[in-house]
């Protein structure tokens, strides 16, 4: 049957209103990421924002409805470069945008100076700034979704004296907010441990060269070298460690355990770095092994050091949605304080300062220039 060219119109605005009524029906939220999508650490930055992506695609999928309406994410991503500058300009843009929530900052030294606009703007906040500093602002609805420098250094700490069976270990950090702050916690805990350190260096997080301090650190013959700071210094220090035939181990926190370990470093990293990092072996996790082969398949990439904690949190902040039956971060962030979520990576639950009450920590080490998990408390 023809349709009669005058129905058309109406036709037309019957499917107008029914498209227009379905948006109304639908409340957008906007998920913020920044972390660093340019410079050495983007690998981190990238990784840790398709963590976002994925959670985001789910919970899309699972169409969650809030007060009446279906919630619809949106993943809105910005650079900060691992630069507290930066990361400011982006946390005011972010509130700017009315954006309410916020994962990152990846480096603690832009997290610390960042989290004060997050919280004048009414923001709920979800970082891995490893910094204990970080949540000693006391701004309300900031959450730490991993192990404290405290826990990772203080760990790395027992490992080389319980496990590694060493007695002298030389530090080695890179003057940022995180690198001298885990070095500064592994310190305190090695001397409790009794054990000496024989030597302390510095870098910077843009060095390549690292034959001086190495030289000078060489002299005091230490068993392991802890080094407080990022990969893409971490795997030349290693390499150069081997040239200059120092047999210490090098120690680490997180940052360590990243496969970006093996891209730069090599050969040089195999069974010579030992690091530690937030949360339990992703292969031996209940949901491990589907996460890691859902995250590949999606982007084409093995999951890094915080793509799961991203996504635990995204996923942790849904529900917390859905049971607050409200999008405001207030009452978002109360549910997320007295709920307990199993992720992927942990399990969550906060204390009154945005900490993880149990943080687990594992122990990795490379084979063929890979991260290879040893164990995890």
């Amino acid at each position: 049957m023809k349709t009669p060219s005058k129905m058309i119109p109406l036709l037309g605005l019957v499917a107008l209103a029914l498209a227009t009524q379905a948006e109304a029906q639908e409340q957008v939220v906007k998920i913020g990421h920044t972390g660093p999508l340019s410079g050495p650490n983007a690998f981190a930055g990238k990784d840790n924002e398709n963590g976002v992506r994925l959670a985001i695609e789910e919970l899309n999928a699972k169409k969650l409805v809030v007060g009446g309406k279906t919630l619809k994410f949106e993943l809105k991503s910005e650079d900060d470069a691992c630069d507290a500058k930066s990361g400011v300009a982006v946390a005011q843009k972010f509130v700017d945008d009315n954006v309410k929530f916020v994962m990152g900052p990846y480096c603690s030294g832009v997290a610390i100076p960042a989290s004060r606009v997050y919280s004048d703007g009414g923001v709920l906040l979800s970082t891995v700034g490893t910094n204990p500093k970080v949540t000693q602002g006391g701004y309300k609805n900031l959450y730490r979704i991993i192990a404290s420098d405290n826990q990772i250094g203080g760990s790395m700490a027992v490992y080389a004296a319980k496990v590694l069976k060493v007695t002298k270990v030389g530090v080695i950090d890179d003057r940022t907010a995180f690198g001298q702050g885990l070095a500064e916690e592994f310190t305190k805990e090695a001397k409790k441990q009794g054990l000496t350190v024989v030597g302390q260096e510095f870098t910077t997080d843009k060095a390549v060269d690292f034959t001086a301090i190495l030289t000078n650190m060489k002299a005091k013959q230490p068993e392991a070298i802890f080094f407080g700071g990022y990969a893409p210094q971490g795997a030349p220090m290693t390499r150069q460690m081997k040239q200059l035939g120092i047999n210490a181990k090098l120690l680490g926190g997180d940052t360590l355990c990243s496969p970006a370990m093996g891209k730069l470093g090599g050969d040089a990293v195999n069974d010579a770095v030992f690091c530690a990092q937030g949360g339990s072996i992703l292969e031996k996790a209940v949901s491990g092994p589907a996460f890691k082969e859902k995250f590949k398949k999606r982007f084409g990439a093995d999951a890094d050091a915080y793509a799961a904690s991203y996504y635990d949190q995204v996923m942790f902040i849904g529900e917390s949605m859905a049971k607050a039956n409200s999008i405001d971060p207030d009452k978002v962030g109360a549910e997320l304080y007295k709920t307990t979520y199993k992720g992927v990576a942990a399990t969550y639950a906060y204390d009154d300062k945005g900490n993880m009450k149990q943080a687990p920590i594992t122990v990795f080490t490379f084979k063929n220039a890979a991260p290879t998990a040893l164990a995890s408390y």
